[in-house]
């Protein structure tokens, strides 16, 4: 039986004030040959993934990108496709992937007819939360557009539904934790139908 995590009001509010997520600015147009050598095959050029498994990174925010990407090389973050990639980049390459893939204009994506009642509920649940659990608006901290709160919240618009979903169950089984285990607690408490309909809303956000 999976155990509800628990984050206090307290522990929140210190974890919005600290420096989690920033990061000095770094160079695209150094990065730009990296990212099309290395990280293009399953990213794509501009950071819009072909593969519904691998996450867009196109107009990612870039202190989130530039945080995990430090994780994974470091372990703290387990992602097997990322570690061979990872292994050799320095700090300033990490610094100048989020610039490049935070300039990058993410692609458009829309809701096909038959997933439009997914994505209805997963609207309500994206602007208004989830009052019987205690599940507060997504977009509270990633934005009423979906593009994410510079930058500490990642954008999660034009994103893959597939792998938005994946990210969700990882959250809420434990297998992927989150930063003060905000993402832990919320989507412990979504049913698995909820999170479905939530990402399905959330890939087709412009």
């Amino acid at each position: 039986m999976l155990k509800q995590p628990s984050i206090t009001a307290p522990v929140l509010t210190l974890l919005l004030l600290s420096p989690w997520g920033v990061t000095q600015a770094g160079d695209a147009k150094a990065a730009e040959a990296i990212a099309k050598q290395q990280c293009a095959a399953c990213h794509g050029e501009d950071g819009n993934s072909m593969v519904p498994t691998f996450p867009n990174l196109a107009g990612q925010v870039e202190g989130y990108l530039v945080d995990q990407l430090e994780k994974m090389k470091s372990g703290e973050r387990q992602v097997a496709e990322m570690t061979a990639f990872v292994a050799n980049l320095t700090s300033e390459d990490i610094k100048n992937l989020g610039a490049y893939y935070a300039s990058q204009n993410a692609k458009q994506a829309s809701v096909p007819e038959s997933d439009l009642e997914a994505a209805e509920r997963g609207e309500r649940l994206f602007r208004g939360g989830f009052k019987d659990m205690q599940v507060a608006a997504c977009m509270g901290c990633h934005a009423p557009n979906g593009h994410g709160v510079p930058q500490m919240f990642p954008r999660v618009a034009n994103q893959h539904r597939d792998y938005l979903k994946k990210q969700l169950l990882a959250y809420k089984s434990g297998q992927r934790k989150s930063e003060g285990g905000i993402m832990n607690d919320i989507a412990f408490r979504l049913s698995e139908q909820q999170i479905d309909d939530v990402s399905a809303y959330m890939h087709a956000l412009k």
